[in-house]
């Protein structure tokens, strides 16, 4: 069964197509990379995935279940988690703050038994911590617990957000740019970090990338937009050498630059 499945999906913004009949599979445990110029409709596919965007054609099923129209905190909840191209961290909180604060979807607990302080209440914020150490473990920052949002360099923050949304033990990640303005150690280092998520933790990835260098390493199948259309698909092996592909997004000197 397919972890994520678009079909024919279309969407439009004051009549301008961003997507136009886009069919997309995401197996489980397989990271698709999607690649395209910029306008491609990279984000808007994503949005679409997640509810931030309603489809004016087309279906969308996480696990098996029609989520077309779905609020996206109800998409949330079934499994699926997406990090942004830029931080949303709280500056003045703390790592562990940061990451406490982003499983409110996972916790019980209303806001009567919460002002009473009822054991509840702290079993869930033990356990929340808990999760929230293992997971900072499992990226790396497990050091920086204590470290405000804000003192962080922008490579520990983007492996923070990965972190908040592994938390939760998703079966699904979208993954918006990660490695956007990342130095070349940071990005072998989310590149490790991807295979470890999808081979021990058996999660899927839809991965929009423009780092090619970091898409054709570790996908396993990517999809290539161009104005909002899928012009080739298939194993990174495959794409690179698409005659297409290169003529509307890596340019004809990739081969010759070794990428």
């Amino acid at each position: 069964m397919n972890r994520l499945r678009l079909d024919e999906v279309s969407v439009s913004f004051g009549g301008v197509a961003a997507l136009s009949g886009v069919t997309l599979s995401v197996l489980p445990a397989e990271i698709r990379g999607v690649i395209g110029p910029n306008g491609a409709g990279k984000t808007t596919l994503i949005n679409v995935v997640c509810g931030l965007a309603l489809p004016d054609r087309g279906s969308v099923q996480l696990n098996g279940r029609t989520i077309t129209g779905m609020k996206p905190s109800a998409i949330a909840a079934l499994g699926l988690r997406r990090t942004f191209q830029t931080s949303s961290l709280f500056g003045g909180l703390t790592v562990l703050e940061n990451m406490v604060v982003g499983q409110h979807l996972t916790t019980m607990a209303g806001l009567f038994a919460t002002c009473l302080g009822a054991r509840a209440v702290r079993e869930e914020e033990l356990e929340a911590v808990e999760r929230s150490r293992r997971a900072l473990e499992f990226v790396g920052m497990a050091a920086f617990v204590d470290r405000l949002g804000r003192e962080l360099s922008f490579g520990q923050q983007r492996l923070v957000e990965i972190a908040r949304a592994l938390v939760s033990e998703p079966n699904m990640l979208l993954m918006d740019e990660p490695a956007v303005g990342l130095s070349l150690v940071r990005l072998a280092d989310v590149d490790r970090l991807l295979r470890r998520i999808r081979d021990e933790r058996g999660i899927a990835i839809l991965l929009v990338e423009h780092v090619i260098r970091l898409v054709m390493e570790v996908s396993d199948g990517i999809t290539v937009l161009n104005s909002g259309t899928v012009i080739a698909e298939g194993p990174p092996a495959e794409v690179r050498n698409d005659k297409a592909v290169i003529e509307a997004y890596l340019g004809k000197g990739y081969h010759a630059r070794g990428r």
